[in-house]
């Protein structure tokens, strides 16, 4: 027999074992009655199974799993469950799909089979008044006033204060004696850009840096887990959206009274207008909302593109060498003018005739387009590569998958702008193989914004200076939320010589 003093040693020991013991079991249970929980929301009126995949753990579902992973979480669920898979992502069960003819039946049945809902804590920071956040007529409405913001008449009146933006980045990029992190810059430079070009504000340097910074954090936490706790990134994405939004109204509130006294400069401009010629008075709030979504639009996913852009030029010199070949045959290689040569007075139509530099892009954006994908949510049951998506789940539609998968492109691992030149059965037939906007009614607004910023940049850098990478190796990529060096991809760029 154990002397007394020896007993509370000993049912602490057989209390540890019994826990050691208890607590895989518990575990294991538990994650089987969550996974039994979403086997029994399949609609018993389909006879089609769900699909393969993993519902992970209570609550956090996979989340953590695809942070952490970034784009290898879905490439290796897709090798492993094929082009179709449920999953449970940021509090939602998820049907994630991949391929031309899936996506097809998601972006083209919006409205009868899904509908847009973007995962909750997305939904928050940006709030309801939002094209993103919108729904029929709604996202009609909104889409009607946002069309003369983005039309050709437009781009064309911002192009000259972007193009200046530009040149003045390129120039500052040149100066330098040490390396540039292109990412952060290219942050910084689209930023200004949606401020100053598409807004209008009249802000000083170091507001657009601080507001910037503010911004950046939002993004950070746009994509969280949907709970609102102190540390939490969705209360840190709030706070960054509080901010941004007290920031703003008195700067919204100052434009507006001085919107009548000029012609139209900007973005917010051509809103403005646009609402009233529709019938539709703008809050302060709408305004404020939509302000933050145009810096969306033009600011975070145009940087990721631009920092592609570079990278994927400093991998292929003879691209490079092709593109100055084509603007120099346009009359646009004048190095040393001081910004009075023949870029001075770029315009769409100089733009569009670059033939050569539009395939670079459209590669640029299958290589690495800067956002994964999209949601949806099903609005009834319905039949997707021989498996059934019950109603209410969200369903993320893969850009970057398919782009790497789709059967029309060959070698789709390698860099070929030549894939969309005119002679290529790949730029006839990439319908829904190529979305790097999306496509059908929700299709980006923006877009030709997004292609008009890359190729004023290209025309800058192709034209005016070299550049070299300046660490060892090539940076590994991120994917999550939008595409980016995991460190930043450092550069050093020299102005070329001034011609003689």
């Amino acid at each position: 027999m154990f002397p007394a003093w020896h007993l509370p040693d000993a049912w602490a020991v057989t209390g540890a074992l019994m826990w050691l013991l208890c607590a895989p079991l518990a575990l294991g249970l538990t994650r089987l009655l969550w996974s039994l929980r979403w086997r029994l929301s399949r609609d018993p009126r389909n006879p089609l199974p769900l699909p393969q995949g993993s519902m992970g753990w209570p609550l956090v579902g996979e989340t953590l799993h695809w942070l952490v992973q970034g784009s290898d979480f879905h490439i290796c669920r897709r090798r492993r469950h094929g082009n179709v898979f449920k999953t449970h992502l940021l509090g939602k069960p998820v049907i994630r799909v991949t391929g031309a003819d899936n996506i097809r039946k998601i972006l083209m049945g919006e409205h009868s089979l899904v509908c847009t809902q973007w995962p909750r804590s997305t939904r928050i920071i940006l709030g309801p008044n939002t094209l993103v956040n919108s729904t029929g007529d709604a996202h009609k409405s909104k889409r009607k006033v946002l069309a003369k913001v983005f039309s050709r008449s437009a781009l064309e009146s911002y192009l000259p204060r972007l193009r200046d933006a530009v040149r003045r980045q390129v120039a500052d990029w040149c100066a330098r004696p040490d390396a540039v992190d292109v990412y952060a810059a290219a942050k910084l430079l689209t930023f200004r850009i949606a401020v100053r070009v598409l807004l209008g504000l009249r802000l000083d340097e170091e507001r657009v840096v601080y507001l910037g910074a503010i911004f950046e954090q939002l993004m950070e936490n746009l994509f969280s887990l949907p709970m609102d706790t102190p540390l939490s990134g969705l209360r840190k994405g709030i706070r960054a959206r509080e901010i941004l939004h007290a920031n703003m109204e008195k700067i919204i509130a100052e434009k507006m009274e001085q919107e009548h006294h000029h012609e139209h400069l900007d973005a917010f401009d051509y809103m403005l207008s646009s609402a009233r010629e529709h019938g539709h008075s703008l809050t302060i709030q709408e305004l404020k909302e939509t302000a933050v979504e145009l810096i969306f639009a033009a600011h975070y996913t145009t940087a990721s593109a631009a920092t592609s852009l570079l990278l994927q030029l400093l991998c292929h010199p003879a691209v490079v060498r092709r593109l100055k070949t084509e603007l120099d045959s346009e009359g646009l290689i004048s190095p040393g003018d001081g910004g009075k040569g023949p870029r001075a007075n770029l315009s769409l139509d100089k733009l569009s005739r670059l033939r050569y530099l539009d395939c670079v892009i459209k590669e640029v954006l299958r290589f690495l387009p800067p956002v994964s994908g999209g949601y949806r949510t099903a609005l009834q049951t319905f039949e997707l590569d021989g498996y059934q998506v019950p109603k209410g789940w969200s369903v993320m539609y893969s850009i970057r998958d398919t782009h790497e998968t789709a059967a029309i492109f060959q070698a789709p691992e390698l860099f070929d702008p030549d894939r969309f030149g005119p002679d290529r059965e790949e730029n006839r037939s990439s319908r829904f193989s190529y979305v790097p906007f999306g496509g059908g009614v929700r299709s980006c607004v923006g877009k030709e914004l997004a292609q008009m910023v890359l190729k004023t940049l290209a025309v800058e850098l192709v034209a005016t200076c070299e550049w070299t990478l300046a660490t060892e190796d090539f940076p590994k990529m991120q994917t999550v939320p939008i595409v980016h060096p995991v460190d930043g991809l450092h550069v050093r760029f020299t102005p070329n010589q001034p011609l003689r």
